[in-house]
């Protein structure tokens, strides 16, 4: 058995993953955990969780044979090696789901489309340049405003009969304007949806600049939001765009993944080298 631990450690929140990735054979994931940042400090949660994280496995840290990081993970203090975000989400994709050549990565406070090839190889990327109106930060503060939990949005979003576009690319003028929204007595669902609208809207012309086509998987925390997901296939459908957007349950999972992956990679890979020096 080797195991090998991916730590990915977003704005928003920390992933873990731990593989029993042995040479030759199918990666097996051993355990997973995630855990918000919450205005704490990312490295003491970051090692909290993982300590849980084996603690849950019975086994110490001591045994870990590689422990990847990734995202903002550089400075994890227990890590062995660091991979940079877009590789680590190409890997963990093709692996969640090996048909996709393309990835929308929706972060906290950004979102990347990153095109590969069947060997997860970064072949170009876009990233949103404009403020946070595009990312799962923005959807999280207005989801406060509005009074539900971020559990409740994807519903609310499909049930939506009117939907309410946000016009601005500013997350401050974004959200004065679904306070105008709210004085006007729109629908919490046409409010949700015509968010969702607008953003699919950026992240479609991230796809585009990106090259990609195909299939895509989605990855990050927004990829669990089912209204989020259904806006980006009405605007890919409204644009005649060819890509098969698809999610994973493991989506959120994808960096810690890909991270632990590529580490178990690199770990077989000086286990050989030195192998080879000594024979």
């Amino acid at each position: 058995m080797m195991i090998t631990t991916g730590v990915d450690v977003g704005a928003g929140c920390i992933k873990c993953v731990a593989l029993n990735s042995h040479a030759g054979q199918d990666p097996e994931v051993l355990g997973k955990r995630l855990e918000r940042i919450r205005r704490r400090d990312p490295m003491t949660v970051a090692t909290e969780l993982h300590a849980s994280l084996l603690d849950d496995l019975q086994i110490t840290l001591d045994e870990v044979d590689y422990v990847a990081t990734t995202g903002e993970g550089e400075y994890v203090p227990f890590r062995t090696g660091h991979f940079y975000g877009m590789t680590t989400h190409a890997r963990g994709a093709i692996e969640l789901e090996p048909e996709a050549r393309g990835v929308v990565d929706v972060g906290a406070l950004h979102t990347r489309a990153i095109q590969m090839d069947a060997r997860s190889r970064v072949l170009g990327y876009r990233m949103t340049s404009q403020c946070a109106s595009g990312s799962g930060q923005f959807v999280e503060n207005i989801v406060r405003y509005l009074g539900v939990t971020l559990a409740e949005v994807g519903e609310l979003s499909c049930s939506s009969t009117e939907p309410e576009k946000v016009s601005s690319i500013c997350a401050v003028l974004a959200e004065t304007d679904v306070i105008n929204m709210v004085s006007r007595g729109i629908a919490t669902s046409d409010i949700l949806k015509g968010i969702h609208l607008s953003m699919a809207n950026r992240y479609v012309r991230l796809l585009k600049s990106a090259g990609i086509s195909g299939i895509a998987l989605m990855t990050g925390g927004l990829a669990m939001d089912s209204g989020m997901v259904a806006a980006m296939r009405e605007e890919l459908d409204r644009q005649k765009i060819a890509v098969e957007l698809r999610t994973h349950e493991d989506s959120i999972y994808a960096g810690a993944l890909g991270a632990a992956l590529l580490g178990a990679f690199r770990r077989d890979k000086l286990l050989r080298s030195k192998g080879a020096v000594v024979a």
